[in-house]
């Protein structure tokens, strides 16, 4: 009740008598309250209330609770116990313990905060470390916080662990190995402690179950979100989703095959499924066959993209649709059209071919890997089997630097030849093409270029002395200036999101009145942004320049977009497209590596025979195209194929198999292998 404090403290002895207490120890010394000597007041005294004295015997649990209970309120949280030590030979042996409630140091009274659950959170003030703010990283180059190491929590939650291993060690397992040390802690708990822990494991457990389920057993629970693929993000919140319980729900998933082996499909449907027998509605847009032949029932739309769609073609189950000679997505799943490949596969020649050695980015298990030139490669395996570590954590940005170009340090390899056989590297991936809303297919393909050119000849701009630039977004001189070419305002909405309407001066047009008055073939230049690429096609066919890059994109299935339609609402997928026909439209060296992560991603069956016949063209001048690609009608018609696995996360980081697609088909217990061999074997009876 008194830590070394000086006074004679009779106030101190008088809360000790009200208590009903008849002892006390001071400085050491117990003594029975009446018989306590007159304490010196200039000297330093440690005064202790003495709760009580027992013998630890069965029985005795409930009287020592409540003289704890006592001891910690009349000690403001702090009690002192004294245990006779019967191993000694002295009986006045006695080893002496200061217990707190507090949390704080006894000694020096450093203190923290409460512990509770947003103490690990470092998305909260009172969990994130000071340093990082929760992040992890610091400075613009982001290489690691030396406060946390990367940890992104403060001291007192890394301090804390369970089965001694702190919560960030726990976070950074594998799903499927987490889910293993949660089951083993469980069982390892006394029945006190099961009592107090299983409601929560159990919930844990089961969450887990549903991620693994969905087919992600190998992400990690810190894993952060903008690294996962649109896939990975779909099934993780599908995986919460089936974890609801909820009845009576219309879920709409778009595309959740998106980046799944043929060899998870199984598991994806199986949850789709246990949604659907919760008693919930589950609609899928989906081009993946094995999707569309699990379904109940399947509205075909079509018959083509953009002004040349918006129909339903077909509807019913899918044996109906495959019946319905209207419906191409029918003839493809009925087999009377297939995406094809070449009658003969380009072989590789000795010697031509890029070799990158010993690479262990990641989850791969120190592998070597060879590309032969010249050819459509493509690299297969399982989710998270380390398709883009391999190809775009490494590989490109190995070759980019030994090109000069400006890229991430590259994941850990021993070596890299044949670089010198490559003059242009051109990755493709799905990345917006533009940051800004005015950037447009136009803008990024180039074609808003030469149409600016033409403008800028005609005899009406020539007479107000309009130069090239009069017909961009971008110049304040031919831009409407209330929207800036944007051809939207923003009216904002206090607590509803931003709400864009048609410019009120331009209407949506984006540029003023003496631009809009030039006319190339009676339409202006906002004409032209608002004809589709087939549209355009047809009304530049004279042009050389823009007749073959709008035939580029015409070529990969995107002549029902618009010149001049917004960059922010294609979707990713269209945008590999854009890049890929941009590229195709270009002067080819001969000597370029192309690289493509699942470019067939939001493809229909007739898409992909288009996108096929794409990479065919570019390998055919003399480039290589190297796809990560899970689509099995694309890979029948590669030149060559590596595939890893043999599963995701650290299971997977190996090269099982390299060759032809016969080749891998004919591998016993190869997953890639397996549905590759149906797949053709479906194309033999086809043709």
């Amino acid at each position: 009740m008194v830590r070394g404090r000086r006074g004679v403290h009779r106030e101190v002895f008088e809360e000790i008598r009200k208590s009903g207490l008849i002892r006390v120890r001071v400085d050491g010394e117990t003594h029975l309250l009446e018989d306590v000597p007159p304490l010196a007041p200039k000297k330093n005294h440690t005064i202790e209330a003495v709760v009580d004295r027992l013998v630890i015997r069965e029985g005795v649990e409930l009287r020592l609770g409540e003289s704890l209970d006592l001891a910690l309120k009349l000690g403001s949280g702090l009690s002192t116990v004294l245990v006779q030590d019967k191993g000694s030979t002295k009986e006045d042996r006695w080893n002496e313990t200061i217990y707190s409630t507090a949390m704080a140091c006894v000694e020096c009274n450093a203190s923290f905060e409460e512990i509770e659950p947003r103490t690990f959170s470092f998305n909260s003030p009172y969990g994130a470390c000071d340093d990082c703010d929760g992040l992890g990283v610091v400075g613009d180059e982001a290489d690691i916080c030396a406060t946390c190491n990367g940890a992104r929590l403060r001291s007192e939650a890394l301090a804390v662990t369970i089965a001694g291993l702190p919560i960030h060690k726990l976070t950074s397992m594998p799903l499927d190995e987490s889910i293993l040390w949660f089951r083993k802690v469980e069982s390892s708990l006394s029945a006190l402690h099961k009592a107090v822990a299983s409601p929560i494991t159990r919930e844990v457990i089961r969450r887990l179950e549903f991620l693994i389920q969905v087919g992600v057993p190998y992400l990690t629970l810190h894993r952060q979100a903008d690294t996962l693929s649109g896939g990975e993000l779909q099934r993780v919140r599908l995986a919460t989703s089936i974890g609801s319980g909820l009845v009576g729900v219309c879920y709409v998933l778009d595309e959740p095959s998106i980046g799944l082996h043929p060899a998870d499909h199984d598991r994806l449907l199986d949850c789709l499924r246990e949604l659907q027998t919760q008693g919930n509605t589950v609609v899928v847009v989906e081009h993946d066959e094995a999707t569309m032949r699990a379904a109940d029932f399947l509205v075909d739309i079509g018959p083509q993209a953009g002004k040349d769609g918006g129909k339903i073609i077909s509807q019913g189950t899918p044996s109906e649709v495959m019946q319905d000679g209207d419906s191409l997505t029918g003839k493809y799943l009925k087999g009377t059209l297939r995406v094809t490949e070449p009658g003969t596969r380009r072989k590789a020649k000795r010697g031509h071919e890029l070799v990158i050695k010993n690479v262990t980015t990641h989850n791969l298990k120190n592998v070597t890997a060879t590309f032969p030139l010249g050819l459509l490669i493509g690299v297969s395996g399982v989710s998270g089997s380390g398709k883009s570590s391999l190809v775009n954590d490494t590989l490109y940005p190995a070759l980019a630097k030994k090109l000069g170009l400006v890229v991430n340090r590259p994941g850990p390899f021993r070596g890299l030849t044949g670089g010198t056989l490559i003059d242009k590297l051109i990755p493709i991936d799905q990345t917006a093409i533009g940051r800004s809303a005015r950037s447009c297919p136009a803008t990024y393909s180039g074609a808003l270029d030469e149409i600016r050119k033409l403008f800028a000849a005609t005899k009406e701009s020539k007479t107000r002395g309009f130069s090239a630039s009069r017909f961009s977004f971008n110049s304040a001189a031919g831009r409407c200036e209330l929207c800036k070419g944007h051809g939207v305002e923003k009216i904002e909405m206090n607590f509803l999101s931003d709400l864009h309407v048609p410019c009120t001066r331009c209407g949506g047009k984006r540029f003023n009145r003496q631009t809009l008055q030039v006319r190339f073939k009676d339409a202006n230049v906002a004409d032209v942004l608002g004809m589709s690429i087939d549209q355009a096609a047809g009304f530049f066919e004279n042009v050389s320049k823009l007749s073959r890059l709008l035939k580029s994109l015409q070529d990969v299935g995107l002549g029902y977009l618009h010149l001049g339609q917004s960059s922010t609402t294609l979707s990713g997928g269209e945008a590999q497209r854009i890049k890929l026909g941009t590229e195709l439209a270009r002067t080819s060296t001969g000597k370029t590596l192309y690289l493509l992560d699942e470019p067939t991603t939001g493809l229909h069956f007739a898409d992909v025979q288009r996108l096929a016949n794409v990479l065919q063209r570019l390998v055919e001048a003399g480039n290589t195209v190297l796809v990560i690609e899970h689509n099995f009608d694309l890979l029948a018609a590669c030149d060559w194929m590596i595939d890893l696995g043999p599963t995701g996360g650290k299971e997977g980081g190996q090269i099982l198999a390299e060759g032809t697609p016969e080749q891998i088909a004919a591998l016993s217990g190869n997953a890639t292998g397996r549905y590759l061999r149906q797949s053709l074997a479906e194309r033999v009876i086809s043709d």
